[in-house]
């Protein structure tokens, strides 16, 4: 490390060295963009399926319908699931390289504390 390098500096230098990809690119922003569609999707389909089932007095409608809700609702749950799955994904990766970076900046610390207190022990033992 130099000395004109700051920390943040130092944590994007090994940041990058540790390969992380980079959560917006690729494919993880469509499985971001399918499961908001499906969540929005899933809406329309209930919404639908309701005023479908209350417009009419035909049973066979209405369990069409009551199978449109269905449908509607299976979707927006996976629409629900994919969203979380691949927005949480993203700050968990960077939260874990800043746990790492954090945890070698303690074991760093310890270290030159460690190697002080030698230092000034074997002084003090040499008088």
């Amino acid at each position: 490390m130099t000395s004109t390098e700051t920390r943040a500096d130092r944590f994007v230098r090994e940041l990058a060295e540790l390969k992380i990809p980079d959560p917006a690119a690729g494919r993880a922003a469509l499985w971001l963009r399918l499961g908001v569609a499906l969540m929005a999707a899933g809406l329309v389909l209930g919404a639908s399926a309701y005023f479908m089932s209350h417009g009419t007095r035909d049973p066979l409608v209405q369990r069409d319908a009551l199978a449109l809700a269905l449908g509607g609702v299976s979707a927006a749950v996976v629409g629900s699931a994919l969203f979380l799955r691949y927005s949480l994904t993203g700050f968990l990766r960077f939260w874990m390289a800043r746990q790492s970076y954090d945890l070698t900046q303690l074991a760093d610390r310890l270290l030159e504390r460690d190697i002080r207190h030698e230092l000034n022990g074997n002084d003090t033992a040499s008088r």
